[in-house]
């Protein structure tokens, strides 16, 4: 009897032990002991569907990791909707997935006005939505949206780089600026004046045309800013117009030292429909390895990266530098979650966006990303690449904030 006593009391008190532990697991909607379900929309049609690739890169992301057996034994459900780069539809699309769909958070959506349509919602429901897939500085603003965090150098950064470089090497250059007629472009040209500094930019930006997403060409635009006399073309567009500019420039003859920012400047979404010979010389920048870098060639981090791109998302392009963007991205995310164990709390996992410290096998040697509850950028460097022949070659150091 006694020796079922304290058989008894060790049982008694192992539970009253393991008690805490249960007590401990919070869970948002969505998340179960078996699952994580969360949402994000994307552009699978319309004007910008050249990024649809980030969401399917995302998603094949998961199915490997599931396959691996998830996160702390918990799968990934990621319910992928289309928006058509539509901030109505968006708006429509989020609330399904928040209100039926019962996803835990947003996650990696796609666009500026997008974003902005469904952020206020999603604050005032304490949803976090996370890794915003744009660089507009909408997305580090932790004391005014709290729930809300981007991932990517932002475009006032990015600008910023290109306007120094541009000061350095050419200061008596003649700028022709081209942009999309909405906050993103407002954006990357705020960066721009920033890196020329205000009295270089009012008097070396000679002319500045916009487009709307459902303007058929840029053509109009380019033979304008032709017309200007300048000598450099600043090019902000997205990768239908930017292809369109690159092979209009191209074909009136016009040969302008060439900008294109770095959400275009995709091989096989934007230089190869240009024609590659169209492109040679263009300046852009990166932050993450480019799969077509030939110094990538035999990088053990390329080589996962390819070896996952035949086996989960086989009909993705080798070339396009978005599936490396989706694949990188997923993977912070895995790591947040990693971050929260069994506190898969909406808090929690906002906190834990908060306190990333971590680098990326295929982010660019030199650059990691970093988050407190202060800073919501969590990447703030690029490197400045040219295009010659098929690829982007790097040049000069890393730089940013």
């Amino acid at each position: 009897m006694r020796r079922f006593a304290r058989w008894a009391l060790a049982l008694a008190v192992a539970a009253l032990a393991a008690a805490p532990a249960e007590a401990e697991k919070r869970y948002a909607p969505g998340v179960s002991d078996d699952e994580i379900r969360i949402g994000q929309t994307m552009p699978y049609s319309g004007p910008a569907s050249a990024y649809g690739t980030i969401g399917r890169a995302e998603l094949a992301y998961f199915a490997m990791l599931n396959e691996a057996g998830g996160i702390n034994g918990r799968k990934i459900t990621l319910v992928s909707l289309d928006d058509s780069f539509s901030p109505p539809k968006t708006f429509e699309q989020t609330r399904r997935l928040i209100e039926q769909e019962n996803v835990a958070f947003i996650f990696s959506s796609l666009g500026t006005s997008t974003g902005v349509v469904v952020r206020k919602y999603l604050n005032d429901h304490q949803v976090p939505q996370l890794f915003h897939a744009s660089g507009a500085t909408f997305w580090a603003d932790p004391e005014h949206f709290p729930w809300t965090i981007g991932w990517q150098p932002n475009y006032q950064t990015e600008g910023a780089i290109y306007g120094r470089y541009l000061l350095q090497h050419d200061p008596e250059a003649r700028v022709a600026v081209i942009y999309q007629n909405d906050d993103a472009g407002r954006d990357y040209v705020k960066g721009f004046r920033m890196g020329l500094g205000e009295a270089a930019a009012q008097k070396m930006i000679v002319a500045t045309a916009t487009y709307e997403v459902t303007d058929p060409s840029l053509d109009s635009q380019i033979v304008s800013l032709q017309g200007s006399g300048a000598s450099v073309l600043f090019n902000n567009s997205t990768p239908k117009f930017a292809a369109q500019a690159i092979r209009k420039t191209y074909d009136i003859g016009w040969k302008p030292r060439h900008f294109l920012m770095s959400v275009a400047a995709s091989v096989s979404a934007v230089m190869e429909p240009a024609g590659l010979e169209k492109g040679q010389g263009i300046i852009s920048a990166q932050y993450l390895k480019d799969p077509n870098d030939a110094q990538w060639r035999d990088d053990p981090a390329m080589k996962e990266w390819r070896a996952f791109m035949t086996k989960y998302y086989p009909e993705g392009s080798l070339a396009d530098g978005f599936n490396v963007s989706g694949y990188a991205e997923a993977q912070t995310l895995a790591q947040l979650l990693r971050q929260c164990g069994d506190d898969l709390s909406r808090e929690n996992i906002m906190k834990q966006a908060a306190s990333l410290d971590m680098t990326l096998p295929l982010l660019l040697p030199g650059i990691r990303i970093h988050t407190s509850a202060h800073d919501f950028s969590p990447i703030k460097q690029m490197r400045l690449v040219r295009f010659e022949g098929r690829q982007w070659v790097p040049f000069g150091e890393v730089s940013g904030e």
